[in-house]
């Protein structure tokens, strides 16, 4: 069944009508016709099935026949990700929405290739943003993480509230394997954690002052491995530890 997303203020009445790029896509290239069925997501949770009620030069109309609600998953996981070079941070965003994270926030540190003023800021979010929308129409998940504004790591640390369990993938010596920290965590707490964060350095990794004041903030330096890991990599492995560990 063809899925479409639309914000949870625009599915309330009984027809709802697509996007003006979805009524476009719908129309001419999936070709759907009256009486169809489909889904919409609303980002919060809910699946619409809809009808087919009308299709116009400029508009899908659809008609609801049922609602189904999906729980949020119970551990709130938040990927602080080192913006990448190019479009990586794109590939990353659409793995991170099918893992089940709530929140992404690009990272703007010392060795971060890309420099964005506020406007190129502004841009970039709305287009990340397009990006998870996309990815849960892919994977069928009406969660719609959020993607944030990139922002240097004291804005961060500054203005986000912390998660109660957090790391930081480290290339230092010593630092705990990530299911190590995670099971000295669950027999300390005895349960699993409301909220993960796990955050993920640029190429040639966060500067020693960056990971200290990650690390003063919470954050517990662990390792991914022997290897050294591309930041897209390490972000699909550590998020999918954390999905299998606390979303279970």
């Amino acid at each position: 069944m063809h899925r479409f997303y639309l914000p949870p203020e625009e599915c309330e009445s009984v027809l709802l009508s697509l996007s003006e790029a979805d009524a476009h896509h719908a129309r001419s290239v999936l070709r759907l016709l009256k009486d169809e069925e489909v889904q919409v997501l609303n980002g919060v949770g809910k699946i619409l099935t809809c009808r087919v009620s009308e299709v116009t030069k400029k508009q899908v109309i659809l008609e609801k026949v049922r609602i189904d609600s999906l729980p949020a998953l119970p551990c709130s996981v938040v990927l602080y990700q080192a913006l990448p070079k190019a479009r990586l941070i794109e590939d990353i965003i659409q793995k991170a929405t099918e893992l089940g994270v709530r929140k992404i926030v690009p990272v703007l540190s010392e060795r971060v290739v890309s420099r964005l003023d506020e406007v190129e800021a502004i841009q970039k979010q709305s287009k990340w943003q397009h990006v998870a929308v996309e990815a849960i129409k892919q994977c069928g998940s009406p969660w719609l993480p959020s993607v944030t504004k990139p922002a240097s790591i004291d804005a961060i640390l500054r203005e986000t509230e912390r998660c109660e369990f957090e790391v930081i993938g480290a290339l230092e010596a010593n630092p705990w394997h990530l299911k190590l920290a995670i099971r000295k965590f669950l027999d300390k707490a005895q349960k699993p954690p409301a909220s993960a964060g796990f955050w993920v350095g640029p190429e040639g990794d966060f500067t020693d002052e960056e990971r200290a004041k990650i690390k003063n903030a919470g954050a517990l330096p662990v390792t991914l491995g022997s290897l050294v890991l591309r930041c897209e990599t390490a972000a699909i492995y550590g998020l999918s530890v954390l999905n299998h560990e606390f979303q279970g």
